[in-house]
């Protein structure tokens, strides 16, 4: 082969992924870039004149007591949520792939489970308003069967709205787990559950030495994933509680919203975004060696 032919060959693939790439580059290196920039310097945007601050503002946040909370509350709600969908999502997995269930019904219910995956979160944020509102049908069933005798305002108290925004969150989230789940355990070989019949082993048996062995890298996966989309969640929590009340569903994405488009105050919210940015990265990080780990 000619040296020109194997140089055509080289820029062939490049000039094809060329067009994508300077897209890529233009809406997510360049600000990615700017926002870095912004986090070492005064009060961008909102001065003429802005000044290199060094290191000041990454202080300044770290400092802040609202930063502390959000990070604390942006870690609960990660870590609940993802913990409660590898759950949930393994329940209805393996009732989904149950045999004795058939095949009507189980066809049926996968349409029933999934719907919380296709709304938006707009409409998912309106629903739970709706029912999690003090004169809405959750309030009205409670009290109907004697469990409270005052409504309550489930997503405007400090004690029930962290607990209200992790249920929805769940309810939207789940479905993706319990696809994904339910793809691997029907990938798993019907001889190996055969062979551990002919042996005498249990349902449970079965479960934990041939069903979660041969999922775990995409437990894995999917847990990873997880973390790094429910750590940055805005429109959802936004939506519903908006951070409060009293800070007390303020997460890193509403923290870092509210420095830069309530207070005006670019350079710190660039600032908290590099953090979110870090964490996100140590975690793509993670992500990225258990992919090559499981290949």
């Amino acid at each position: 082969m000619s040296t020109k032919r194997r140089l055509l060959d080289r820029v062939t693939p490049v000039a094809y992924l060329s067009p994508t790439l300077l897209l890529m580059c233009i809406l997510m290196l360049v600000p990615i870039v700017l926002v870095i920039g912004y986090s070492f310097m005064s009060n961008v945007i909102m001065t003429k004149e802005s000044v290199f601050v060094g290191v000041a503002n990454y202080f300044k946040v770290l400092k802040d007591p609202v930063f502390h909370e959000a990070l604390w509350n942006t870690f609960v709600f990660t870590v609940g949520s993802v913990a409660i969908h590898m759950v949930l999502g393994m329940v209805f997995a393996l009732l989904l792939n149950s045999k004795m269930i058939s095949t009507f019904t189980r066809a049926f219910f996968r349409v029933i489970y999934v719907l919380p995956w296709v709304f938006t979160a707009a409409i998912i944020a309106i629903l739970w308003r709706l029912i999690l509102d003090p004169s809405g049908v959750l309030n009205y069933l409670l009290r109907q069967v004697g469990l409270i005798h005052q409504p309550i305002a489930w997503l405007g108290t400090t004690q029930t709205a962290m607990l209200a925004l992790l249920l929805i969150n769940v309810w939207a989230g789940y479905p993706f787990y319990m696809i994904s789940m339910l793809a691997t355990m029907q990938g798993i070989p019907d001889e190996l559950y055969e062979a551990a019949m002919v042996d005498g082993a249990s349902p449970w048996q079965q479960f934990w030495n041939i069903t979660l062995p041969q999922m775990r890298p995409i437990l894995l996966s999917l847990g990873t994933l997880d973390l790094i989309w429910t750590m940055q969640q805005f429109p959802l929590i936004w939506m519903t509680t908006g951070g409060g009340p009293i800070h007390s569903t303020e997460m890193l994405s509403t923290y870092t919203y509210k420095l830069a488009f309530n207070q005006y105050q670019f350079s710190m919210a660039s600032t908290s975004g590099v953090v979110v940015l870090i964490i996100s990265a140590a975690l793509a990080v993670v992500y990225a060696r258990t992919q090559r780990a499981g290949d």
